[in-house]
């Protein structure tokens, strides 16, 4: 099973759209591309397993496994890359700038509902990250 991402890399936050067998799931936001640096930088391309998990901070959330050079890269809810998100993934309801949006909450749950009865029944789902224009040069 594989959900697919893709986006666009502007110079304030990296948007983009999740959809599941060609249809859309939710936006994402992300922060800016910056050759992979933790904390600071969108996940780079590729392909990705994930897994559900838990923490005492996001609750039922989902990590994103295997990004090189990188931990702990989850989707979780946000709504404004800068001043939320670490190098993770956020669902919104609606793209209102770069790397910002809205009603991550509620995005975040319709992504939850879709991929945990998957994940608890033991599929395996990939995530495939592409993007619709270039890796800026930063």
């Amino acid at each position: 099973m594989e959900i697919v991402l893709k986006r666009m890399y502007f110079p304030e936050g990296t948007n983009g759209a999740l959809s599941f067998e060609g249809k859309e799931i939710c936006k994402t936001i992300e922060l800016p591309w910056r050759n992979n640096q933790a904390r600071i930088s969108c996940v780079p391309e590729g392909k990705y397993k994930i897994r559900k998990r838990f923490s005492a901070k996001f609750k039922w959330h989902i990590e994103i496994m295997n990004v090189k050079n990188r931990k702990f890269i989850l989707f979780h809810p946000a709504n404004h890359a800068q001043k939320e998100l670490n190098g993770c993934i956020a669902p919104v309801t609606q793209i209102t700038g770069e790397g910002r949006g809205n009603e991550s909450r509620k995005a975040f749950e319709e992504l939850k509902k879709l991929v945990f009865p998957y994940l608890e029944s033991g599929f395996k789902i990939e995530l495939i990250i592409k993007s619709e224009n270039s890796v800026p040069n930063l």
